[in-house]
Formats: C-alpha cells, structure tokens, sequence
C-alpha cells in the first residue's frame, strides 16, 4: 500500500518511498467517482497532420472546478475523518488547487483556507472564493507560500492538504490517465504538464497500472524547468520562483514526487513561452474549446518539428502515425486578458 507521509517528512531518497500502488488508485477512483466528471477524450484530424501524430486529449478543462485538481483534493478530503477536518482544511495553491480544496472542503461542510501567491489570476482567486474558500495572499515565491500555510495552520488549526506532496492527492490525479486508457487502450505515450509533480507522477502510476509498456513524458516551461534539470542530474533542484506565463506551473518538485518520476517517468520535454502560446491558441482556433496555458504545455512539444520522431518509440507495424494521450488539465484562464496577439 501506499505510505502516506506528511509532507514535512517527504522521503529524501526513492528508496525510502513506496508510491501508491494500483489497489491504492482503484479506491481513489471509487471514492471520487461519484462527485465528478468522467471528461471526455477529444480528437482533432487538424491537430494530428500539425503533429504528425494521432492524438488523443484526456480532457479535463471540462472537470468540475475547471481543472484536474478536484480528483486528488476530492480523494484527499473525502478520506479523511471527521476529527481531521473538524477545524478545516488548508492549502498553498496558485489556483486550481485551492478552487478544488474549497470545492471539496465544502462538500465536507468545513471550512477552506487556501494561501495564494499575491501575482494569482484573478479568475482564480475569485473561483476560490466562489467555493467558499478563504484567501491568504503571499510573496509570489514558494518558501513564502510554505510559510504563510504553516502560519495559518498555526492559527486555525486546520489539516493542511498539500497540493502535490500526498500520497492522497498522486492517488486522485492518476484517475485521469487510468480513465484515458480505458478508452483508448493502445496509447505509444502519454504526455502531461509538470510542476510539482502531482499529475504527472500519477500519470505514471495510472499508466503503470493498466499499460506498464506505454512511455509518459512531462512536459514543462523552459522558465520553470525544475522538474527537467532534477531528471538530468538526478539529484532533486529547487525553483524559488517563475514568470512563466503557464501560471499553474510556477511550483518545483517535491522530494516524493521526484522519487516516482526520476523511476518512471521517460523523460522532460521543455518548451518556449511563445510556443506555450501558439499551441493554446491553436486549441482555441482549431477545437473550439477553451484551455489554459498550463494546459498547452502537455501539446507544445509535440507541434515542433521532429519532436515525436525523436523520443524513440516503438514502431508499430500495423500503423503509420503513433498514437499519443495528452492530459489536458485545466482551463481556467482570465478572459479579459487573453495572451493572443
């Protein structure tokens, strides 16, 4: 089973960690199902000649709260007891997170204190609010975040609920890639957005558990590249702060979610802010559906040219364009200033 340490005693070395095992994930699926969406999984023949690929997205823009999030923050406070969410929940978050900790604190009739850097969206910080959620504001960096979340749960007495250092959470958000493989079960790779690693090291654990042979790439900022330069050295790299337009992104690794990616994760694609743009737009144009910039990392790379014929994946004979999975994880995005030009 899976080892749920608090995150002030994450593991420092991934032989000390056991990450959630599928029996795990099956009962977080269980336990979340019946509060939110199955989303779809959309295609896009427009998208495929661009990429040279047949794509599928795993879309969960269209989740309740608007992203992902709500799978892990549900699993997480739906399994708690009474006695642990008695003086509420509190969270560190840039926005998805909180919206969905508030959202599911509510459903637990207890309240939600959740510790936003100061440069937020305001989409998001009024989604907190429009769940329940009561908003903290600190320095846009994450030791500021650390601190102003142990300061309130000093003062309240609340349970913190992590964004991404949780067994509890990782367990939620593999759900996403674990419903996308039930649909489409001979996926080549998966591709997922990274920034404190909770989706993508569920990713991995959700596609383990299914289809172990299927590659699942990150897919990252290149002004947020923590999780990238923590692959390549081995050893877990910090990221104070960033001004990536990809504001779901700004976090860095936790020691927990560095020990089940640098073991199953393929490898970190690192993409441009102009190309984070480009591809959102293009979903915008060509989809008709909205997604965010966080979102559009996970589909950046693989509109580069060349990008896909160089990951190294398996050539199957009965096909000529590989079949790739994209997490599609948030929408959340201020409409009033849209990054287009």
């Amino acid at each position: 089973m899976a080892t749920n340490l608090p995150a002030s005693t994450s593991p420092h070395h991934p032989s000390t960690y056991q990450a959630p095992d599928w029996p795990t994930i099956l009962a977080a699926h269980a336990r979340i199902a019946p509060h939110i969406h199955r989303t779809p999984v959309l295609t896009s023949r427009s998208l495929d000649a661009i990429a040279g690929a047949r794509l599928f997205f795993k879309c969960d823009n269209f989740q309740k709260t608007g992203s992902f999030k709500i799978r892990g923050a549900s699993n997480a406070i739906l399994s708690m007891t009474d006695a642990e969410v008695a003086h509420g929940i509190v969270t560190l978050s840039s926005g998805n997170h909180g919206a969905a900790v508030a959202c599911a604190a509510a459903w637990r009739g207890v309240p939600a204190y959740i510790v936003m850097p100061k440069n937020a969206p305001r989409v998001k910080c009024e989604a907190v609010k429009a769940y329940g959620g009561k908003i903290t504001f600190c320095e846009p960096k994450v030791s500021a975040r650390a601190e102003a979340a142990a300061r309130v749960q000093a003062e309240t007495g609340a349970t913190l609920v992590h964004p991404y250092d949780d067994d509890r959470i990782i367990a939620g958000q593999a759900t996403a890639a674990k419903e996308l493989l039930e649909e489409v079960r001979d996926l080549d790779a998966v591709f997922a957005p990274v920034s404190g690693g909770g989706l993508l090291s569920g990713t991995c654990l959700g596609v383990q558990g299914l289809r172990p042979g299927i590659a699942v790439f990150g897919c990252e900022p290149e002004r947020a590249d923590d999780a990238y330069r923590s692959i390549q050295t081995g050893t877990l790299q910090a990221l104070e702060s960033s001004d990536t337009i990809a504001d779901g992104l700004r976090a860095s690794l936790s020691p927990r979610t560095f020990a089940i990616l640098r073991e199953r994760v393929r490898g970190i694609l690192l993409v441009t802010e102009e190309e984070i743009i480009a591809a959102t737009r293009l979903v915008w144009e060509r989809m008709k559906i909205i997604i965010e910039p966080s979102c559009a990392v996970a589909l950046a790379p693989l509109l580069r040219p060349g990008t896909i014929a160089a990951l190294g994946l398996p050539q199957q004979a009965e096909r000529v364009l590989p079949k790739l999975g994209v997490i599609f994880s948030g929408g959340n995005l201020d409409l009033t200033s849209l990054p287009f030009k």
